[in-house]
């Protein structure tokens, strides 16, 4: 009876135990704020889309091991002179020129031919390698272009968030001033719908940060909750003069060299058609009764005679397409050379009026609202700080939308060069 009731509390002590230890809050070491050029790294390692472009790349360089090899030779058999009439119809022993006959077939294509299937294949990974580094430049920007957009809406979320704790002052002057007989129930009510205004806002801006957080999440594979300090959107990695010089190793440019070269190994196997191709057979025939077995070795060779309507038609279309890949090359050179130039004039011109925005015109705004408030608690008007308040407010969205428009635009020139020297 005693023991029982002994392990009774004992149970019932573990239990209280286990309880209070379940009601003490348990921290965890937060996640440190992602920077742009973590969340690059992060999502390059982990991009689908990277991974399946290595694996196409791998079965070009597995389908090109076979190119330029001799063709499988072909297995002939069969039988020679068989008769189908009358005396010793269908009897392969009846006639002594029948013969049984198994042998092999080799096409032996022209060394041309072979060498340039070689090198067709072997362009044709260089511009698999090129639509790679296009790849892998699309992936970084888009990654961080939604980094950017999580880091502006966060930006946005602060400049208002700085604005709250005036207005909460804002409504309990209005509300003193009511009670005391000085203030008017119109200026009161419109100092709350004021407040209740910027409320409103600050959710939107809620509502706008887990829109970016998922956008980013679908690069990363999981949720970021916060982004770190943003790099200096006011310097690239390399040198405006440098990008618009090295418009040829830019990552959506690299692509046309290699599909030159594509075209110029597809014309050299058009050419390669007008040297002969050989092939060489071999069979064995088997004859019944006292007859001697037969043998025969034969050789072949293709002729092209005729070209005029065959491989030089061929040769002329082969040609066409790579003066065609030529003219393109240079046509999307002179582009990729107007959009570089277009994108550091506009990121360039955002920097005046940035500047002007942080030193100029957010803390006239500021003073202007300040002012405004202490001119209200001096027994002034409230519609002035009001006009102030909204005016503020617009303010420092646009401002925000400034920074994010010059932020995408470095994205985009940040990572056209796939070995940027200096990433941020």
């Amino acid at each position: 009876m005693l023991f029982s009731l002994f392990t009774r509390r004992a149970v019932a002590s573990a239990w209280a135990v286990v309880l209070v230890w379940a009601t003490v809050p348990t921290t965890y070491a937060a996640d440190p704020p992602l920077t742009l050029q973590a969340a690059v790294q992060e999502g390059m390692d982990e991009a689908p889309a990277l991974m399946a472009h290595h694996a196409h790349v791998a079965s070009m360089h597995e389908e090109a091991v076979r190119a330029g090899r001799l063709p499988d030779p072909t297995l002939n058999f069969g039988v020679q002179n068989f008769p189908v009439t009358a005396p010793g119809a269908f009897s392969v022993r009846s006639d002594p020129m029948t013969m049984r006959m198994i042998g092999v077939t080799q096409a032996l294509p022209s060394r041309a031919a072979r060498s340039a299937d070689r090198e067709v294949a072997d362009a044709e990974i260089k511009a698999a390698d090129a639509e790679g580094a296009d790849t892998i430049q699309s992936i970084q920007q888009h990654i961080a272009d939604a980094w950017i957009d999580l880091w502006a809406a966060q930006q946005k979320r602060a400049l208002l968030s700085e604005l709250h704790a005036e207005n909460v002052l804002a409504v309990q002057m209005a509300q003193a001033r009511l009670k005391g007989g000085d203030g008017s129930a119109t200026d009161a009510l419109a100092a709350r719908a004021e407040a209740a205004g910027l409320d409103n806002r600050l959710e939107a801006a809620d509502a706008d940060i887990a829109v970016a957080q998922a956008g980013l999440q679908r690069w990363l594979g999981h949720t970021a909750t916060d982004v770190g300090d943003a790099p200096d959107f006011g310097q690239l990695p390399v040198t405006p003069e440098h990008l618009e010089q090295a418009v040829d190793q830019q990552a959506p440019m690299q692509v046309w060299e290699a599909r030159e070269q594509v075209a110029q190994a597809a014309l050299d196997r058009a050419r390669a058609t007008k040297h002969p191709d050989w092939s060489v057979s071999f069979l064995y025939g088997q004859r019944a009764g006292p007859l001697s077995d037969m043998v025969m070795v034969e050789f072949g060779v293709t002729l092209p005679l005729f070209t005029r309507n065959r491989q030089d038609r061929a040769i002329s279309a082969k040609e066409e397409q790579w003066e065609a890949a030529q003219d393109n090359h240079e046509d999307a050179r002179r582009e990729q050379r107007a959009v570089v130039a277009s994108t550091v004039a506009s990121w360039q011109g955002w920097a005046g009026q940035i500047q002007r925005y942080q030193d100029t015109m957010l803390p006239l705004d500021r003073d202007r609202t300040k002012t405004a408030l202490a001119a209200y608690r001096g027994g002034g008007a409230l519609q002035p700080w009001l006009d102030a308040r909204r005016d503020e407010i617009q303010l420092r969205l646009t401002y925000v939308d400034a920074l994010t428009a010059r932020a995408r635009l470095w994205a985009s020139l940040a990572y056209l060069l796939p070995t940027s020297e200096a990433m941020p």
